[in-house]
This record gives structure tokens, sequence and C-alpha cells, in this order.
């Protein structure tokens, strides 16, 4: 392995420790709920639930999980990604597979 992937390596490392330089912005995710599967939403600081829950109460179970999980790493609100990166690629989050 050649030195500057190593370096590339533990940079990305150390960065994965440091939750705080990580934030996300836009993402989909499917959440397996007890009841069934669902997918969750997060985009310009709104979150949103495809469960019957969400549709009359603007919140869920799923959503709060996911924002406990990801506590700190959310925006309040959008933030531009730096201009070299085109926003689908700096925005989006993968799926998750159940």
């Amino acid at each position: 392995m050649d030195s500057s992937l190593t370096r590339k390596i533990e940079k990305a490392r150390n960065y994965a420790q440091q939750s705080d330089r990580i934030q996300f912005i836009k993402f989909r995710a499917a959440f397996r709920g007890d009841n069934g599967d669902h997918t969750v939403t997060f985009e310009a600081g709104d979150w949103s639930c495809s469960c019957n829950y969400f549709t009359t109460r603007a919140t869920c179970s799923h959503t709060m999980a996911m924002q406990i999980t990801l506590e700190g790493m959310m925006s309040a609100r959008p933030v531009a990604p730096p201009p070299h990166i085109p926003v689908e690629t700096a925005v989006e989050a993968p799926v998750l597979a159940p």
C-alpha cells in the first residue's frame, strides 16, 4: 500500500472520531420498525416519516430514534456544500439496508 493512501486512511479514522466535523443536510433511510418498514427523511432541517403516526403528529419513534442516533450531526438549516462538489454528492447519505 502506498504511503499517501496510508495517510488518507489514518486521516479518515481521525475524522470518524470527530463527529462534529460531519453535518447531515439531507438524507433518506429505510427504517425497519416493529410494525413494518418505513422511510425516514431529513431535509433542510425537517424530518419526515412514512408511518401513520407521523402523518398526524409530525413526529414518531422512527424520527426520534434517528435524532438520538445522529445527535449533533444534523443541520438546523441548509448548509451549502463547497462549490467544487456537486450537491447530489455532497448531501446524499446512503440508504440503510434492512
